[in-house]
């Protein structure tokens, strides 16, 4: 990715990024076969319980790097080997280009390696006068294009086969026809030569195995095999986290690898190298072998007790495959070298906060990459910690610290939302929405409809609907969060009289809550996040109450994960968040599962509603089923839409920075709803509410978007 300094400039290499139709279309169509794919190679394994065990494994190893890289040393040394340890990128670059010195070689062939992008290595070689050509098909076309890889896996996804015939056309001086299997065997002609010439190949190794000192690398072409046996001097080169205890540590990973990757139950090759094997054009007969480790500051990262876990990644790439952001601009633009959400964290790491300040930003934090991820990592969490350390290492922005100072004070914050609601109404001309705003304050969101200020809040219409319930069998808190209380009141209306109507169910709503808090975390304003994490657990006493509902699926995310994330270094605090987020549930599971609410609650005729799954909701929280029953008790038709769990590009703050992205993904959304033949939409998050109404009112089109409870309230038998 070409470097951009501010995130202004970032933003117009976004924009370029949506301009390249052949790409989104590629990416899109990869995206949807993906899904599919995965779960069919997954048919019939636990995929939870390998991942976990990956996970746990995986674990083990990072507490003991250094062990482990003394006995691959030891026993990889015995059968031939010469093993280094590297502390730096450039460390590296320089065992390598010495090995090549001291062996005479003068042309080298690569063999697919994400490590040696990330230093650089061919650069480097190439300025020492060696030959290097890359031989993994994707590789070297991207190679002779001058660019990156635009995916872990797939490095020239981003490419058409017309851009590949033109490019093999100017090598080979030759028109070459656009036919995938010919311009295969172009390259194969083209390599061949190489292969057989080649002094040096260079590897990467998915596994280091240091019960044996062997080294393992899968891959789905027969050029890393080339490059391993054919030159007389090979060089594996590997991050230190790639070492493994045992062949079974390695074997469990390979059973998921590929599934996760790319749909395949096993890639083509699983290449297993044990030291200097026979040779008869290496000295004395054998193959001059090294493996190159590299530190560049994974095992500072394994002392981290938050972010030893990106030490877990496979380098499958599945966090890329279900990005939304991904699917639009490109690995290109969302990454620096590695790519996707991983690469979103790796890239502070291993070259830099420059790099990775405004990639950092560009993430909805909608969940989808830590639930395909295949070690378990809580990307979207590290995500925004690396942002909120680099605000911290930098200085916060004014905006984003105003912000965190407004939202942490209660009387202040509600006191600007209802001043703003008086101000308001030159704009909305009658209507709920914001008819006339300046648009040079929001030239940019003019994609969706934003919603008016509500007459009068939910927290001043509670003492009249309140419901009065004597001896109650159960206590319920609401938390409405910032929008259901002053922009939707009518969503948390609908929501009291669905609950009312089960007896034996007292209802409170505390009136010191506040704004969730979510907000603050995707700015990276984590202090001001606690503070304010700790005014709502003060505001509603957990202990007084056997649940915490609420209607917004972010809301119930966050207050049941956030903030026990937030005080785990505090141990009394901790304690008090894990009481709170015990408590805390969705809407939509609280009515099925705990109030037990069935088509016999219900009435009236039948009506077709389709359906947006939250992020929050499905992955946040594993729920899929209660929303969409009761959608079915309650008489509805429903039609189910395509990619019904994907993002639809609200994820807040997001929206605001990145507008280009959110009006894309809201309109993949809005073309999904209309292509189900409804109406009409249900949902149970407020974010995704504005959004998606906002964008069919600016489309022009009449389509009903409401809260699940909204639609349940409205056929509750009356009694």
């Amino acid at each position: 990715m070409q470097d951009a300094c501010t995130l202004k400039e970032y933003r117009k290499q976004l924009r370029e990024a949506l301009e390249n139709d052949f790409q989104r279309q590629a990416l899109d169509k990869f995206a949807v076969a993906y899904r599919t794919s995965r779960a069919n190679a997954f048919a019939g394994i636990d995929a939870p319980e390998l991942i976990a065990e990956i996970a746990a494994a995986k674990d083990e190893a990072v507490d003991h790097l250094q062990e482990l890289f003394e006995e691959f040393k030891r026993h990889a040394e015995a059968a031939g080997t010469t093993v280094h340890l590297a502390a730096t990128a450039r460390e590296a670059n320089e065992i390598i280009a010495r090995i090549a010195k001291e062996n005479g070689v003068k042309t080298i062939v690569k063999s697919k390696s994400m490590t040696a992008e990330e230093t650089h290595l061919n650069h480097h070689l190439e300025a020492e006068g060696l030959e290097v050509t890359e031989t993994d098909l994707g590789e070297w076309i991207i190679q002779l294009r001058q660019e990156g890889p635009s995916h872990m896996v797939m490095p020239a996804i981003h490419l058409s086969r017309y851009q590949v015939a033109d490019l093999f056309t100017e090598v080979t001086h030759k028109q070459q026809d656009v036919d995938i299997q010919k311009l295969v065997k172009v390259a194969r002609r083209e390599l061949r030569p190489k292969f057989c010439q080649a002094d040096m190949g260079i590897s990467g190794a998915n596994f280091a195995i240091a019960a044996t000192g062997t080294i393992g690398i899968i891959t789905n072409e027969g050029n890393g095999r080339l490059t391993t046996t054919l030159p007389r001097v090979h060089v594996a080169l590997a991050g230190i986290d790639k070492l493994a205890p045992t062949l079974h540590d390695a074997l469990r990973i390979i059973k998921c690898l590929p599934k996760n990757a790319t749909g395949q139950a096993i890639t083509s090759y699983v290449t297993w190298i044990t030291g200097a094997v026979p040779t008869a054009v290496g000295p004395g007969s054998k193959k001059v072998h090294h493996v190159v480790f590299l530190d560049n500051g994974r095992l500072a990262m394994a002392r981290d007790p938050e972010f030893k876990q990106v030490l877990r990644c496979i380098r499958c790439g599945a966090c890329a495959n279900v990005c939304p952001i991904y699917r639009v601009v490109g690995g290109h633009k969302y990454g620096h070298v590695y790519i996707g959400a991983i690469g979103l964290v790796a890239t502070y790491f291993f070259h830099g906060r420059e790099k990775a300040r405004n990639l950092v930003q560009n993430c909805l934090n909608c969940g989808a990459c830590k639930a395909v991820c295949a070690a378990g990592i809580d990307l979207p969490t590290l995500i925004k910690e690396v942002h909120a350390r680099i605000q911290d290492e930098e200085g916060h922005p004014l905006y984003s610290s105003a912000t965190g100072a407004l939202l942490k004070n209660r009387t202040l914050f509600h006191a600007m939302l209802k001043s703003a609601r008086l101000v308001q109404k030159p704009l909305t001309g009658g209507t709920p929405y914001l008819r006339h705003l300046p648009m040079f304050l929001f030239k940019d969101q003019d994609f969706r409809a934003l919603p008016a200020i509500a007459d009068e809040a939910f927290r001043d219409r509670w003492e009249k609907i309140r419901p009065r319930v004597e001896n109650a069998d159960l206590k319920v808190a609401l938390f409405s969060g910032c929008v259901q209380d002053f922009v939707y009141p009518e969503q948390m209306e609908a929501a009291v009289a669905v609950i009312a109507s089960k007896k034996g169910v007292s209802m409170e709503y505390p009136m010191g809550q506040s704004c969730c808090g979510l907000p603050l975390m995707m700015m990276g304003e984590k202090k001001a996040g606690r503070e304010l994490a700790a005014h709502n657990m003060n505001a509603i006493d957990a202990q007084g109450f056997d649940y915490i509902v609420t209607l917004c699926a972010s809301c119930a995310s966050y207050l049941k994960h956030g903030y026990k994330r937030l005080f785990k270094d505090d141990p009394a605090m901790a304690f008090k968040a894990a009481q709170f987020a015990h408590r805390v549930m969705d809407f939509s599971s609280f009515v099925r599962d705990i109030l037990g609410l069935t088509e016999e609650s219900f009435a009236g005729p039948s009506k077709q509603v389709t359906y947006h799954a939250p992020c929050h909701l499905c992955r946040g929280l594993g729920v899929t089923e209660a929303p969409r029953a009761l959608l079915r008790d309650a008489g509805m038709e429903y039609l189910p839409a395509e990619e019904e769990d994907v993002c639809c590009g609200f994820g807040g703050t997001f929206s605001v920075k990145f507008p280009e992205l959110s009006k894309e993904l809201l309109q993949k959304k809005i073309n999904n709803l209309k292509a189900t033949g409804a109406t009409a939409m249900a949902t149970d998050c407020p974010g995704c509410i504005m959004q998606i109404r906002g964008g069919f009112e600016r489309d022009g089109t009449s389509f009903e978007v409401r809260h699940v409870a909204e639609y349940l309230a409205e056929r509750l038998k009356r009694k």
